[in-house]
């Protein structure tokens, strides 16, 4: 027995003819069984869409960049622009899953997770300073917050 592409948790499937015989000899009928699909350690399911996260570096972030990322079918291409903000969303069109019986497949939604570096020391920490007196913005102004 196969189960159907598209099934998620709570999803029936009915196996004809499987189920306890029938009253006086009849024939068998039918059973159900009630689908619980695991989790899975990167991906996650809502409708037929498949959602991850993905670690990007600052400078992947900052500059832009073509990444490989993970689907459930292997692996695939996507262009992160330059500005990308942490959190930020990416769709990859008909990476998702197919929909029950056959339906249309889903998209997958990529999450940026943007990665600091452990340490800054010697140029590296001068190069930060530096960009920090290049980009003085503050993000928690509009919060009334220095």
């Amino acid at each position: 027995m196969r189960i159907p592409a598209g099934v998620n948790t709570g999803s029936r499937v009915r196996i004809a003819g499987k189920g306890n015989s029938g009253v006086q000899g009849g024939s068998a009928g039918d059973l159900y069984l009630v689908v619980e699909a695991e989790p899975h350690e990167l991906f996650w399911r809502e409708g037929s869409q498949i959602h991850c996260e993905i670690p990007v570096t600052v400078t992947e972030a900052v500059l832009g960049a073509d990444i490989e990322v993970p689907t459930v079918s292997g692996k695939a291409r996507l262009h992160i622009p330059g500005g990308t903000q942490g959190g930020q969303k990416f769709r990859l069109k008909k990476k998702g899953v197919s929909g029950p019986k056959g339906g249309a497949r889903g998209d997958q939604i990529v999450r940026v997770r943007i990665v600091l570096p452990l340490s800054a020391n010697g140029r590296s920490k001068e190069l930060l300073e530096e960009f920090a007196k290049l980009h003085p913005e503050n993000p928690r102004e509009q919060l009334g917050l220095r």
